[in-house]
């Protein structure tokens, strides 16, 4: 070992060479000028030497053993990103993780995520429309750009390139759909920009679309969360009035401000909020929602509840539900990392249509019961076949709850999908 290289490794475990034991090997006598540098290492449990009691510190060593004794120090919480960016080949293939080097070494790290889906829906409307049979079928490529910034803040970016694959004319489209900052200030987690927002358990009960918002969190056990923004355009809705008339808009809503707590007591997670939306598009006014819910852990197993409430109780002059509720049941789920790994889910939901902005559920309710409210079960199904390839089935019955000039929706969906990440 190089004389640099025993001494930098020594210093970097902070701690003086006296408070050990006398050096094991023969071959560092004391008054050596490693001596006390490779007390240390070894009382650390850096550098274990030879069989014979010997440290061969004179012998050429291979990348692998040096890639052994890096991966020791960085397990003690020695600072050594140089050598573990010099060895970051061996220590892969000894299963260390390097995370201060993909931080260090390369300010920029790029993942990506694949899914293919195949939707088969059976809508049907009373009244005069009739029900029928279609289907959507898409490939969603998702590349994230992270970039770190220091090491208290970094960037994240992500584009996204969406294929119909059932479209005669094979509709194609590529946005670059979030681009935010995240980071501390002092004890506050500061995020802001664009990203995905999700407010209400689960997919987003309420709300699961894009923002340009600031987010602020505070605390540890008890977290409260503050977010102000606006509410981005996404896919296009259709949005069908009381009259039946049928107009498509990308847009959700305008500006929206949400308040959020939420902690948990030994297996019992308890969260509230109040979400406040102007000019939400499918309710032509603004809305006020506030919600609590609970999820607890028993075993394998996880029951949540939620309750939502709204100040929407009319919608041009035809009264509808104010209120809702969503119960879930889950058992086990599946984990990308672990092949073999499955997950059982069951949920219904009754929600009015005040209590939902836009849902984050793979089916159309958005489209088909955007000012109805809807009520209905959903079940699902995830499985692990192979590292990072996760599939999911989803089967879910909905029916309006709220008639509008004798037409009342309803959807059936089958959801599958495949999704591939690295």
């Amino acid at each position: 070992m190089k004389k640099s290289l025993v001494l930098a490794m020594a210093m970097a475990l902070g701690v003086t060479a006296s408070a050990y034991a006398a050096n094991p090997f023969s071959d560092v006598p004391a008054g050596h000028w490693a001596y006390d540098s490779v007390n240390k290492l070894a009382a650390a449990g850096i550098v274990d030497g030879y069989g014979n009691g010997t440290f061969g510190g004179d012998r050429l060593m291979t990348r692998y053993e040096m890639a052994q004794i890096v991966a020791k120090a960085m397990a003690k919480g020695a600072n050594v990103d140089r050598l573990a960016a010099e060895f970051a080949d061996e220590l892969d293939s000894l299963g260390v993780r390097v995370a201060a080097l993909e931080k260090k070494s390369d300010n920029v790290k790029i993942n990506a995520q694949i899914r293919a889906h195949y939707q088969s829906y059976d809508k049907g409307h009373s009244g005069e429309w009739n029900k029928k049979t279609n289907a959507t079928s898409k490939l969603r490529s998702r590349i994230w750009i992270n970039g770190q910034i220091n090491e208290d803040w970094k960037y994240v970016g992500m584009l996204q390139n969406e294929q119909d694959l059932i479209n005669d004319e094979g509709d194609e489209s590529t946005d670059f759909q979030r681009a935010f900052v995240t980071g501390r200030i002092g004890g506050v987690k500061v995020e802001a920009g664009r990203n995905n927002t999700a407010l209400g358990l689960g997919v987003g009960n309420i709300l699961s679309n894009r923002t340009d918002a600031v987010k602020l969190g505070f605390g540890k056990d008890l977290k409260l969360g503050f977010q102000y923004g606006k509410i981005s355009s996404g896919h296009e809705t259709v949005v069908i009035d009381e009259n039946g008339l049928i107009s498509k808009s990308g847009k959700k809503a305008d500006k929206y401000m949400a308040v959020t707590a939420g902690g948990e007591i030994g297996k019992l997670g308890l969260n509230a909020g109040y979400v406040k939306a102007d000019d939400v598009v499918k309710l032509a006014q603004d809305d006020k929602i506030w919600y609590v819910g609970a999820d607890y852990k028993f075993g394998d197993f996880t029951v949540d509840a939620t309750y939502l409430s709204s100040d929407v109780d009319k919608i041009k002059d035809v009264k509808v539900d104010d209120d809702g509720y969503v119960i879930g049941l889950t058992y086990k789920g599946a984990k990308a990392a672990k092949v073999g790994s499955y997950g059982v889910y069951a949920k219904y939901y009754d929600q009015g249509a005040g209590t939902y902005i836009h849902h984050g559920m793979n089916t159309d309710l958005a489209n088909d019961f955007g000012k109805y409210g809807f009520k209905g079960y959903m079940l699902g199904v995830n499985y692990t076949f192979a590292k990072n390839i996760v599939a999911a089935v989803e089967y879910s019955d909905f029916d309006a709850k709220d008639n509008y000039s004798g037409s009342k929706p309803s959807d059936k969906t089958i959801w599958s999908e495949v999704v591939f990440t690295f």
